[in-house]
């Protein structure tokens, strides 16, 4: 008998999971035993007595709620299996732990006499955390790729008859007109460029944007976005805080872009702390992870917080919290297809209440390929003038912008021809030659890529006397197709003037 009891506290002792023994009141807790593993766990030195262990009184639960419960299940059932708490450590820091317990009233103890095995699962709790985040990315990748198809679509559908109004209104707006009908085509021309911006926005969202990249200072862009927001700040009482680590690497990043991102976040904020009490503090802090290799950036405010059940939709397209008709829904979304394409993490921490912080994470070591731009040539000193009666030939499927740029060019001295598609375009090739090429990529029937390659091998004089225009270019099979011919391009909705430049470089 001796020997197994022997045997029982060296095995107590040993073991790597802690045990307890002892009896538990309404408002405190008595140890009897405690091993050395439930010390470590607990934060306790290995030489502690045991009843000084007290893992079970009422300021050691994170919960105060949590130990009623804890002790109701125990005095209901008589024992409870993996058990998740949440209970101090001695120097204050909190430890996750499973408790499988029997508990009993015995005559002569004070209180539910309980025998209890601790298992610390705080790294599991940390990977099942990193998980979850993984997972909710993951989620949020797929949303964004299935609507991102959808919307890349729809924009370049609104991009045609944008494109035409804008043609058409700066066409008008050349013409000698009384002041009333010309005050009505600069609203047409404001709102239809207005339009335009919120095509670009999708487009962004849709991660076919166009941006330029180059090495940036955060915090300089930090502090130009927060200067946009000074005068707006100080007359809605939001106090601003600073904490912008200094001796920051720089990332390769569109500091247009970053502005924005961060831009959206801020005004964000400042709406959720006025909505909620007319005032608040905004706190914008940036820092370098050298283990990660990133810079980090927090936009924190003390409003009313994010309620649990939306921050798995905040980053949706077109999911908005405001009242309707005062916002897109967009903002966030394009501030995460921004990030995500410079190779960064974009997420919110919130309790409700609370605040909320969101954190933007950008690489310093990683450089993202940049984006097919147009081409800027250098600007010429050939005027128009010298190609008057040059024949061009508008290929393009929209009839109503096919008239407005061959009625422009023709007023600034071209011979124009036009053609619905590619066929029909090489048949007029056929039958006609040309000195330029205005050419739709996207067509029914002989696109402008098909349309190129044809003309290439019976014309190759023309290769370089082309000018595409599109709503769609990066990230499709186009953007590899102007990469590999080199020719001019114009992004629709686009403006007579732009077409007229590029048609006079083109011909120089």
């Amino acid at each position: 008998m001796v020997e197994r009891a022997a045997a029982f506290a060296k095995f107590f002792e040993a073991a790597r999971e802690g045990f307890y023994i002892g009896t538990l009141q309404a408002a405190s807790s008595t140890t009897l035993e405690a091993n050395a593993h439930l010390k470590l766990v607990l934060g306790y030195p290995p030489e502690t007595g045991a009843p000084l262990v007290t893992p079970f009184d009422p300021d050691r639960f994170v919960d105060p709620d949590a130990r009623a419960s804890f002790l109701k299940r125990l005095q209901q059932a008589g024992a409870v299996s993996d058990h998740l708490l949440r209970l101090r450590r001695l120097d204050g820091s909190v430890a996750w732990v499973e408790v499988t317990a029997t508990a009993e009233l015995r005559p002569g103890e004070d209180g539910l006499h309980v025998e209890a095995l601790l298992r610390d699962v705080g790294e599991r709790r940390k990977l099942d955390d990193r998980s979850r985040d993984v997972q909710t990315e993951l989620l949020q990748a797929e949303k964004m790729a299935a609507l991102g198809h959808t919307i890349s679509g729809v924009a370049h559908e609104l991009n045609n008859p944008l494109a035409t109004i804008l043609s058409w209104a700066e066409r008008l707006s050349d013409q000698p007109l009384d002041e009333k009908t010309r005050r009505g085509l600069a609203v047409i021309l404001g709102e239809s460029e207005r339009a335009a911006r919120i095509v670009r926005n999708l487009l962004t969202f849709a991660r076919k944007r166009q941006s330029t990249r180059a090495m940036v200072d955060v915090n300089q862009v930090v502090r130009e976005t927060l200067a946009l927001r000074v005068y707006e700040q100080r007359v809605s009482n939001i106090n601003l805080i600073e904490a912008l680590a200094s001796g920051l690497p720089p990332v390769f990043a569109d500091g247009h872009q970053i502005k924005q991102v961060l831009l959206n976040l801020v005004i964000n904020a400042e709406q959720a702390m006025l909505n909620a009490r007319g005032r608040g503090t905004l706190v914008v802090r940036t820092w370098h992870d050298h283990e990660k290799g990133c810079v980090l950036l927090e936009i924190n405010d003390d409003g009313p917080g994010v309620p649990a059940d939306v921050q798995s939709r905040i980053f949706d397209p077109f999911f908005t919290t405001k009242e309707v008709g005062t916002g897109t829904g967009l903002g966030l979304s394009v501030a995460y297809a921004l990030v995500k394409e410079h190779g960064g993490r974009i997420w919110l921490k919130s309790e409700a209440g609370s605040g909320a912080s969101f954190f933007v994470e950008l690489p310093v070591t990683v450089k993202v390929a940049e984006p097919l731009r147009p081409p800027s040539p250098p600007a010429s000193s050939i005027s128009l003038e010298a190609f008057k009666g040059a024949r061009v030939l508008v290929v393009e499927d929209e009839p109503a912008l096919a008239v407005a740029v061959s009625e422009a060019l023709g007023d600034a001295g071209f011979v124009v021809d036009r053609a619905g598609d590619g066929e029909e375009g090489l048949t007029r090739l056929a039958e006609q030659s040309y000195e330029l090429i205005v050419c739709d990529l996207k067509m029914p029937r002989i696109d402008g890529m098909q349309f190129y390659r044809a003309m290439a091998a019976a014309t190759p004089a023309l290769v370089r006397r082309v000018i595409f225009v599109t709503g769609d270019v990066a990230g499709t099979d186009a953007e590899r197709f102007l990469e590999e011919t080199g020719c001019r391009w114009l992004s629709k909705p686009f403006r007579l003037g732009d077409l007229l430049r590029a048609a006079r470089d083109t011909l120089s």
